[in-house]
């Protein structure tokens, strides 16, 4: 097993940031996204990597095709199932009523789990989204999803779901970063009691060399991405970053060992641009 490098004190697992969903169940603030990871042995040595760095969350899903290799990279890190948050996700072939049933018995199988923590349906897709969302109301009733959530909802997708839905929304994930803020969905999520999560939260790399993020990072003694991550954090988002290098896996995880000025933050803030650096639901009927 690779070793993980460090540098200076480390946060531990117990001492990383929460937030309590409207259930009460408590998710880790940072996380580690495996979208791309590749399967096999790979995505086993990241999670038990990011494991062994102090990280407690991990967010997968059917269509990156790497499940069974989370769950087992899990397994192998030696930390009880208990005490790592899984989310995986319900893929837009997949939705429907029955449809959406069928595929999380298909993820629970391939991870071999009892259940996961946070179930997401991927992507508002048309005629099939409330329908999905009412399988997902019966698998948090049944306890195999402990929380049930959404991904790339807008507000239009949210006002739609919330005057149908019995069990509303914990989460909705959405790509979020000082260059792309989704401040009309922040609002929604918040008066409604829904946590935003951030996907892609260093640009994939876009701004890391943006002068105004390198001076900040600069002033804090941290680098670029540590501040991108840190600013989410201090925003009570949840922050998914990914990596599969141990080294930035590392940094990543001691983003959560600073705090930024509200001078820093506020200059951050002023960053939105409206950089979109995947998918783009704003349109999304």
């Amino acid at each position: 097993m690779n070793t993980v490098a460090t540098t200076g004190p480390t946060t531990s697992a117990a001492q990383q940031p929460t937030l309590s969903l409207r259930n009460g169940v408590t998710i880790p603030q940072l996380g580690l996204g495996v979208f791309r990871t590749p399967s096999g042995a790979e995505t086993r040595r990241v999670v038990r990597d990011a494991i062994a760095c102090g990280y407690r969350h991990i967010d997968t899903a059917r269509v990156y095709g790497n499940e069974a290799d989370v769950a087992e990279g899990i397994r192998e890190s030696g930390v009880v199932r208990g005490d790592v948050f899984v989310t995986t996700k319900i893929w837009n072939d997949d939705q429907g009523y029955d449809q959406t049933l069928r595929a999380f018995d298909g993820s629970l199988a391939r991870m071999r789990f009892d259940y996961v923590d946070l179930l997401l349906l991927h992507w508002p897709v048309p005629q099939k989204r409330l329908q999905s969302w009412r399988a997902l109301e019966k698998l948090q009733k049944e306890g195999r999803a402990r929380a049930i959530g959404v991904s790339n909802f807008m507000p239009h997708h949210l006002r739609e779901l919330l005057a149908h839905c019995t069990q509303p929304p914990s989460v909705n994930q959405v790509e979020l970063s000082p260059y792309l803020q989704q401040r009309d969905v922040c609002t929604l999520c918040n008066e409604d009691g829904i946590v935003v999560e951030a996907y892609s939260p260093l640009t994939k790399g876009a701004r890391l060399t943006h002068p105004g993020l390198v001076r900040i990072a600069a002033d804090v003694g941290k680098s670029p991405a540590q501040v991108l991550i840190r600013w989410g954090i201090q925003k009570r988002l949840v922050v998914l970053p990914k990596s599969t290098r141990p080294e930035r896996l590392a940094e990543n995880f001691q983003a959560l060992q600073f705090h930024l000025s509200e001078e820093h933050i506020a200059t951050l803030d002023s960053f939105e641009e409206g950089l979109v650096t995947g998918w783009d639901p704003r349109k999304a009927p």
